[in-house]
C-alpha cells in the first residue's frame, strides 16, 4: 500500500480481504498456490484496487516466473523445470507459462495484462481491471 509517496507493508489474510490500495505487489506468491487459490487471491486484489473513493482503478504487480519454450537454451529449460517441480512438491503450486497466467487473470476478472521479462527467470507482470 502506498501512502503519501511511501510504501507500506500491510499484514493480513489475502484469502479473506486485501485493503484498498493503488498498487498491490505479489512477489513470489502465486507460484505457491493452486490455480483455484490464485483466482481467489487475484479476485481479492481486484476488489482492493477498485475500492470506492478512488479516482481510478489501480493495478496489481506480480513478480514471478513465466515459463517459456527456450529452444537451444538447455540451462534455462532445466532451471524452469526444476523450479516447477520444487513448487509442486513443496507447496502444491507450480510455475506457469503465459497461457496459464492469462487464464488465471481472466478467470479472476482482469481484462488486461503486460509481461516484462526482467532478470534471469523472473518477470514483472502488470494486471489491470
Amino acid at each position: 500500500m502506498i501512502s503519501g509517496n511511501k510504501w507500506k507493508n500491510v499484514g493480513g489474510d489475502m484469502f479473506e480481504a486485501v485493503p484498498p490500495a493503488d498498487v498491490i505487489l505479489l512477489k513470489w506468491i502465486l507460484h505457491d498456490w493452486s490455480d483455484e487459490d490464485c483466482v481467489k487471491i487475484l479476485k481479492r486484489c481486484k476488489q482492493a484496487i477498485m475500492s470506492k473513493g478512488q479516482q481510478k482503478a489501480g493495478k496489481v504487480i506480480i513478480i514471478d516466473m513465466v515459463r517459456e519454450n527456450l529452444n537451444g537454451d538447455e540451462g534455462s529449460i532445466e532451471t524452469q523445470l526444476f523450479f516447477d517441480l520444487q513448487m509442486m512438491v513443496e507447496a502444491g503450486g507450480m510455475e506457469r507459462n503465459e497461457k496459464e497466467w492469462a487464464k488465471l487473470f481472466f478467470d479472476a476478472g482482469f481484462l488486461n495484462y503486460k509481461i516484462h521479462p526482467v532478470l534471469g527467470t523472473r518477470s514483472l507482470i502488470e494486471l489491470y481491471p
